[in-house]
This record gives C-alpha cells, structure tokens and sequence, in this order.
C-alpha cells in the first residue's frame, strides 16, 4: 500500500541523502519524493510516497525517521483529507496537422502546451497521479519522445493540523 509521509526537515547540506539513504538500508521503495522551501527559512517540507504493505513497517519507518538529526516533524497524511499534486511534461511526436487534434485531446485534462517545435510539442499537466497518468496514456499513441514527473507533493486541507503539537515552537532553528 502507498503511503504520503511528510517531514518538515532543516535545510541542511546532506539532510536528503541521509533520509534516503535511511529509508534504502531498511529497504524502502521510494515511489516518489518531492522537497522545497517552506514559508518559515532554513526549513524544507520532503513529502516522499512509499510502498508499505506491513502495518507495523510504517510505524518503524516514521520512528526512524523522527531519529534523523534534522528532521523536525514527520507525519503519515495518508489518511487523511489532503491536496496532493504531481507535474507532468510529456513531450510527443507532433506535425502541424496533430497539433490542433492533441490541444483537443488535452484540453480536459488541463493540461497546456509549452513548446511546439518541427516534429514534437511538449504539454504540461499539474494534477493527482491518476490525472497525469491517464493524460500519458492518452497521449502514448502519439509517440512519447521524453517525459519527465515531480514527484507528489502533498499538504493537509483546510484547518487541519498535522499533529496536536503547537508548531511554533519546532521553527527556531
């Protein structure tokens, strides 16, 4: 089963590697992983998706994490109410003749173009990881000649917090 877990992280040299390298020696697949700057400075937010299918393996992972020296936070989010969101550019095999046909077939999705060049067009799509996959399959037949993904980024809706921990105290780094 795949699971969101986020941690807000200080913005350190080696702190990424560190979590990863964490995460492979206990054999975690890291199906993605996105990291930026937060609103607070010298703080990093890393929302990674893995595969758990054991219960009490999350448990282990979130401990472990928690125990990494600049990991402020670390929070499973996945069940609960969240916007999560991926980046997609699809580059496909395109002539003058195609390109009105896929602008047609990409307009539901959201999706833009962003270049056009003689023979490919590359579109862009934001959306959870069903939309920008079923965008790709859509646009397969055309001939992918490059894609490239983000990796899910995810935040809680509305008012709900991550934890019952006042946060302000966790950002005086």
């Amino acid at each position: 089963m795949q699971r969101i877990i986020t941690l807000t992280v200080k913005n350190r040299s080696g702190v990424l590697n560190r979590v990863t390298g964490m995460l492979h020696r206990r054999q975690f697949n890291i199906e993605s992983i996105s990291v930026g700057a937060t609103e607070t400075k010298g703080i990093s937010k890393m929302t990674l998706v893995v595969d758990v299918s054991d219960p009490r393996k999350i448990e282990q992972l979130t401990k472990q994490l928690n125990k990494q020296i600049d990991v402020i936070k670390v929070s499973d989010i996945t069940d609960k109410a969240t916007v999560a969101r991926e980046l997609a550019m699809i580059k496909v095999t395109s002539t003058p003749q195609l390109n009105n046909e896929i602008q047609g077939l990409i307009e539901p999705f959201r999706a833009r173009v962003i270049d056009i060049s003689k023979g490919s067009m590359t579109i862009q799509v934001t959306g959870k990881p069903d939309k920008t996959e079923a965008l790709i399959a859509l646009l397969r037949p055309y001939g992918i000649k490059e894609l490239s993904k983000t990796g899910v980024t995810a935040i809680l809706r509305g008012q709900q917090r991550q934890d019952s921990q006042a946060d302000s105290h966790l950002f005086s780094v």
